[in-house]
């Protein structure tokens, strides 16, 4: 990596002992500066799905190019093993070109900004930063198309360039940029908040060096990398078995009507490595939904798992990675060959984390989660409203979040990292729509001693004709419960219009029409449970019925709780749950999927109307390298 940055004092740093004052106090800085590294972007940003929704990732690394601090991992690995030119203090780099940077970012609407940090002439650690831009061309607004078969369809796409040289900005770069952009004023903003964000987090590590000195806070940097290896090594020895597991789970389809698609990962520990192999998951497809995972950021996924689920006292960095060595197959769903379409990869990265918990947990059921990672739902709506104006919406919506070992999933929330929701008043003050409903969907979670969290129904009024598109999954699998519980329920998608007509639209969808009065109701998924439900306490029960999470139908049903008048019938309760437990859990088992895949088909077809996917012919997909 070295002999790509140009220094004008090449004196390399010294290693010095550096006091535990010190050193919490550079770390306290360093988070500081990531946090006024998002205020920045947040408070310039445009768009919805930065400004209101936080789609943005900011990142500080050591010269090595090591995390520090930050969400994602770290981008310069994958970027810097695909970059061929050099770098030089003033410059930054701009790319959202996934095969340029082995998937350091996964589709085209990520715009990555990297900026090497100097002082005095030397190269001394990294600020970088990436958001998701709404709108970068292509064949539908929002560029997110769900029937692309090429990357070539899903907008402009930047290999590493320098966006600035030597502190000067090239214009020309920009221009091409916003030129390709049905919404050039929202990523103007965006961008130039991004490109902001990594000059604030210079300034501020040229600070530090200055007031603690240059060596200081370079070995500050180092020990914070190698506290956290040393921790991780621990508990990869305490909590990683050497004889191999492996977990599998499906993304739904495809769009292009095959699937689901298979991902599938094995691990096992080999000393003090522990190994994660995607070996049998499904080949590419020729849709959208593959995902380009990077290894370094999938090294992250495990470590931010690991951390929560066993050890949350842990600071997160990448420091941990040579502990962990990640296989994925190549020209697999996970390992695309170019010029694959990836723009709607979101799928199978939030079903990374489903299958990261089933295959992490089941050496440990009692760290056991359900299942509700498993999509990130997108809705985009635009057209021209009467006055000839063009509107376009980007939002991302929740789910339900899976039940925990320690407590009940979240209602209508996200688990990407410090979401937010759009707020409706937001929604209906800048487009053309009024939101009829916005609550829990009653029984979606997962019963549960362990409660799954409830999805989200959110009833989207449209004032003009326009086009929607919506780009979503876990319409046909379930997400699953544990160690005795239920799956939660599947996402839907309603549009009901203004005559009352009523059908039922695929979870992913380009450019479907819509009229002014038509309302669409987008039903997101529940998180899956976790434990016998007939062992919840009743009071809890109860507290669920009179909030309205569950049903006095699923109270007795799933939970067998008997309540009248807002009251436990608790002797009534004591006789129908000793004849669930005969007829229903002696068969329980660690992972409910709700069902065969064919079984899933049949009830999706019955429920929905809609033709379900069929399996993939892979034949057809193949892609030679």
């Amino acid at each position: 990596m070295s002999e790509k940055i140009i220094q004008t004092n090449p004196t390399p740093f010294n290693k010095v002992a550096v006091d535990p004052i010190t050193l919490d106090v550079i770390e306290s800085a360093l988070r500081n500066t990531r946090e006024q590294m998002d205020a920045t972007v947040f408070r310039t940003a445009m768009s919805p799905g930065i400004r209101e929704q936080g789609d943005a990732f900011p990142m500080v690394a050591n010269v090595d190019g090591k995390m520090i601090v930050g969400q994602f991992g770290s981008f310069i690995h994958g970027f810097m093993e695909g970059y061929d030119g050099t770098l030089e203090e003033g410059d930054m780099i701009l790319t959202n070109d996934p095969y340029s940077c082995g998937g350091a970012i996964s589709h085209l609407n990520d715009y990555l900004v990297i900026k090497p940090i100097f002082k005095d002439g030397r190269h001394m650690c990294w600020a970088a930063h990436f958001g998701h831009l709404t709108d970068i061309g292509g064949r539908v607004p929002g560029s997110l198309p769900n029937e692309a078969r090429e990357i070539f369809e899903e907008g402009t796409a930047f290999p590493p360039v320098k966006i600035f040289r030597k502190g000067e900005l090239q214009e020309d770069i920009m221009k091409i940029a916003l030129r390709n952009s049905r919404m050039p004023h929202w990523n103007e903003g965006d961008f130039k908040g991004v490109i902001a964000a990594c000059t604030i987090a210079e300034r501020r590590c040229v600070e530090m060096a200055e007031r603690f000195g240059d060596d200081v806070f370079y070995s500050a940097l180092e020990e914070l990398l190698e506290r956290n290896c040393r921790a991780m090594r621990q508990l990869i020895m305490e909590t990683v078995p050497e004889q191999k597991q492996s977990f599998e789970d499906y993304i739904c389809d495809d769009a292009l009507g095959s699937g689901p698609y298979k991902i599938k990962c094995s691990m096992w520990r080999e000393g003090e490595r522990v190994v994660f192999d995607f070996d049998g998951t499904d080949p590419q497809s020729p849709g959208s939904i593959n995902f380009m995972l990077n290894e370094e950021m999938f090294k992250m996924f495990c470590g931010t798992f690991m951390i929560s689920a066993f050890d949350p006292q842990i600071l997160f960095n990448d420091g941990f990675y040579d502990y962990i060595d990640v296989r994925i197959p190549k020209g697999s769903l996970l390992k695309p060959i170019r010029p694959a379409a990836l723009s709607c990869r979101t799928h199978a990265l939030g079903r990374i984390f489903d299958v990261l918990s089933g295959l992490l947990g089941q050496g440990n059921p009692d760290f056991l989660c359900g299942a509700g990672f498993s999509d990130s739902p997108h809705f985009m709506y635009s057209g021209r409203d009467t006055n000839g104006e063009w509107y376009q919406l980007y939002q991302i919506g929740f789910g339900g979040i899976p039940a925990r070992p320690v407590g009940d999933g979240p209602d209508g929330h996200s688990l990407w990292p410090n979401f937010k929701n759009v707020p409706n008043e937001f929604l209906e003050a800048y487009f053309p729509l009024r939101i009829e409903t916005y609550e829990c969907i009653i029984d979606s979670g997962g019963a549960g001693y362990h409660r799954g969290g409830n999805g989200i129904r959110m009833g989207y009024r449209f004032l003009e004709d326009g086009e929607i598109s919506i780009h979503d999954d876990r319409w046909l699998t379930y997400p699953w419960g544990v160690n005795g519980a239920e799956p939660g329920m599947r996402s839907t998608k309603e549009l009901v219009r203004e005559g009352g007509e009523r059908e039922f639209l695929p979870s992913k969808c380009d450019r479907y029409p819509v009229k002014g009065g038509d309302i669409l109701y987008f039903n997101t998924w529940g998180g899956g449970g976790v434990g016998d439900p007939l062992t919840r306490e009743p009071e809890r029960v109860l507290n669920d019925v009179l909030a309205g999470l569950v049903s006095h139908h699923a109270a007795e049903n799933s939970y067998g709780v008997v309540i009248k008048n807002n009251i436990v019938e608790f002797e009534a309760t004591k006789v129908l749950r000793s004849s669930k437990k005969v007829t229903i859990n002696n068969d329980a088992k660690v992972f409910n999927f709700g069902g065969e895949v064919e079984d899933l088909r049949a009830r999706c077809q019955k429920e929905t109307g809609l033709e379900p996917p069929k399996a993939p012919d892979f034949t057809a997909s193949r892609v030679k390298a």
